[in-house]
């Protein structure tokens, strides 16, 4: 049975005190701004969607197919309707077919009407800024992607005059018709006329690029503090380096120190210290090796999406700590992104494979819990994430009425492999939220979220501790955005955009907890 240092170590995770009464004149107001706030990014995405006729109707109607079953499913749940787990997959099995449909429709619309010019993404409000459009020169996690002014002196030999001229005979009037050649630190930026898609531009003048000056150059189109792409030549020696072998080393040390963290959190769990008892290791093998699971698949996710698109990523740095094992890890790309797609993919495949995996623990868990199972835990356990309090219910039932509920060791682990998930989808710096939202949206709202993401989690440390030890975190390892890709203008197509904005409800859904009036009302403690 969990221990009284176990159950103080639960309570951490409510971000609201069962003592503020706050809560019991407006119990329902999380889940109704949870939900207003999805509709409002859902109507956002109308509004962005509507110059692109019925593409981009149709691509919104895909958004709004992936949302609406968990809309809906906490809609009712806050109105005290319960739907169970049946209901619950054929919402979810029709909300698959309905995208695949929607899917389908799409691709035969898009045969039937002219392609959209790739600068939507300017017109959107996701341009880069004039201090953010070029890519980093060092390859340092935490240096920023900033393009100076021009006026700025430079300080560095810039590019060979022959060598310019060789770039500047691979524009032409039919891809990207040059105006003006800018020196910009070892290279250049060249303003212009964008004439097609950016994605064929660029992958043509990289091709030709690549056969006249060999490797010793690398192509980015950016969009310009004027609104308009315009495209930068760097020498490859700025290409982000290889980790050393002090970072190596690094790497190694800290997921030795995650292990012995995670060992030490199941301990914690079972109500022991396991390094005041290691004759109790194998007792704590189980749940340590659970939480490690979710890790490595967070990590192979990123890494299957790395070798898929031929990216080289650093090892992972471990963020070991004691009260849930670990925070997640932080990944350095070790190579240039062609396009945001990219971006997306390796950023998204990770939280994907760790949010599967624990989310499966999870509901396993709950489904296999009983009377006698080998965890006993407070009902303040369920109340800690809207999530998880909201599945419980439906699986458990009135067994939450109870103060302490029996359940099996796959419920704890699958809870902690979801809020470790959660914590790496907050859309800040170089997280995987924050790669998420800058892949889809651009940098500039990318920065604005990181802004948001710090202030809210200032506000929550004045209830819990964890929030400020996160914050650091991310002020001090993740502020920095990405560097832009090869091609940063072209924007992801909207299946992606509809799986980061379900990837981010369903982040802020785990780590939002439910306040005690409204957990009471829906039969979680009585």
């Amino acid at each position: 049975m969990l221990g009284n240092y176990a159950l103080a170590w639960l309570g951490k995770f409510n971000w609201w005190s069962e003592g503020e009464a706050m809560f019991t004149a407006t119990e329902t107001s999380v889940i109704v701004l949870i939900l207003l706030a999805a509709v409002g990014i859902l109507g956002w995405g109308f509004y962005r969607s509507q110059p692109f006729g019925k593409l981009g109707i149709l691509a919104w109607l895909q958004s709004v197919a992936l949302m609406a079953p968990w809309l809906l499913f906490f809609g009712l749940f806050a109105a005290g309707i319960y739907l169970n787990l049946v209901s619950i997959l054929f919402l979810l099995v029709a909300s698959a077919g309905l995208y695949i449909f929607l899917g389908n429709q799409l691709r035969a619309a898009a045969k039937d009407a002219p392609r959209q010019k790739p600068t939507s993404a300017v017109e959107n409000g996701n341009e880069i800024p004039g201090q953010e459009a070029a890519p980093q020169l060092e390859g340092t996690p935490n240096e920023s992607a900033e393009l100076p002014q021009v006026s700025l002196k430079i300080e560095v030999p810039p590019i060979p005059d022959e060598d310019l001229k060789t770039i500047q005979g691979i524009f032409g009037i039919d891809t990207f018709f040059a105006t003006e050649t800018i020196p910009y630190q070892e290279g250049a930026i060249f303003k212009g006329n964008l004439r097609g898609e950016a994605q064929a531009v660029h992958a043509r003048l990289s091709a030709a690029l690549q056969e006249r000056l060999g490797d010793r150059y690398r192509l980015f189109l950016v969009a310009n503090p004027d609104e308009k792409p315009v495209f930068i030549v760097l020498p490859s020696r700025n290409d982000p380096k290889p980790s050393t072998i002090p970072q190596k080393v690094l790497a190694i040390i800290l997921l030795l120190a995650t292990i012995a963290t995670c060992f030490e959190a199941a301990g914690i769990l079972m109500g022991f210290d396991l390094f005041n008892n290691l004759d109790r290791f194998n007792e704590a093998f189980p749940i340590a090796a659970g939480i490690l699971a979710v890790l490595a698949a967070h990590e192979i996710g990123h890494w299957l999406q790395a070798l898929r698109h031929n990216i080289r990523l650093s090892l992972p740095y471990f963020l070991p700590t004691w009260q849930i094992g670990s925070f997640g890890a932080i990944t350095r790309f070790e190579s240039l992104l062609p396009n945001r797609n990219v971006m997306f993919d390796i950023a998204f495949a990770g939280p994907a494979a760790g949010g599967i995996v624990s989310l499966s623990m999870l509901v396993i868990g709950l489904s296999l819990s009983h009377p006698g199972s080998f965890f006993q835990v407070p009902t303040q356990f369920f109340s800690g994430s809207i999530l998880v309090g909201t599945l419980a219910r439906v699986v458990l039932g009135s067994a939450l009425q109870q103060t302490i509920v029996d359940v099996h060791p796959l419920t704890v682990i699958g809870w902690l492999g979801l809020v470790i998930t959660a914590i790496n989808l907050m859309p800040a710096g170089q997280l995987d939220g924050g790669r998420i939202v800058q892949a889809i949206y651009g940098r500039q709202i990318a920065s604005r979220a990181g802004v948001a993401t710090l202030i809210v989690l200032a506000i929550a440390t004045l209830a819990n501790p964890l929030a400020l030890y996160w914050a650091i975190v991310i002020v001090f390892l993740q502020r920095d955005l990405e560097r832009p890709c090869l091609n940063d203008i072209t924007e992801p197509d909207d299946a992606r955009a509809a799986l980061g904005l379900l990837a981010l409800f369903l982040m802020l859904v785990t780590l939002i907890p439910l306040s005690p009036g409204l957990a009471g009302r829906l039969g979680i403690g009585g």
